[in-house]
């Protein structure tokens, strides 16, 4: 099994959402990008931690530094669950191939289906489709 799906099932069962994984295979750094309902604490974090250096001894997981994170007030979108649970809030999204001249919209994410969102900007509706999105973000709110 690979290892960011060793990681999103563990995390899974362990009720935590796995958002990112990093891994530095010069440094051997393995960081973890977690999330839940509600957000994440430093108690998750510890949590998290302390299960996974057990798993990594059972899976034979190498890494010599294990860092466990929430994603932030700018969490990372991947997924298109991550869209749907996101509904009604204000993204930053950058895509592969240009769109009406541009790469960069701010919006506010309006709709998911059929691998496609639709960002409302200026009262407008844009879709987007997923695969060609190179990155996207939430916009913090404060």
């Amino acid at each position: 099994m690979a290892l960011y799906e060793l990681l999103d099932s563990t995390l899974n069962n362990m009720g935590y959402e796995l958002v990112d994984v990093e891994f530095s295979t010069s440094g051997k750094l393995l960081r973890l990008f977690v999330d839940k309902e509600g957000g994440i604490a430093i108690d998750d974090c510890v949590a998290i931690s302390n299960h996974l250096s057990r798993l990594r001894v059972v899976e034979q997981i190498d890494y010599g530094r294990l860092e466990v994170s929430s994603p932030g007030l700018d969490r990372p979108l991947k997924k298109e669950r991550d869209f749907v649970r996101f509904l009604g809030r204000s993204i930053k999204v950058k895509s592969h191939i240009a769109l009406q001249g541009q790469r960069n919209f701010v919006g506010v994410l309006r709709e998911v289906s059929d691998g496609k969102l639709g960002l409302e900007i200026e009262g407008k509706i844009l879709r987007i489709e997923l695969n060609n999105l190179d990155k996207a973000r939430l916009v913090p709110e404060l």
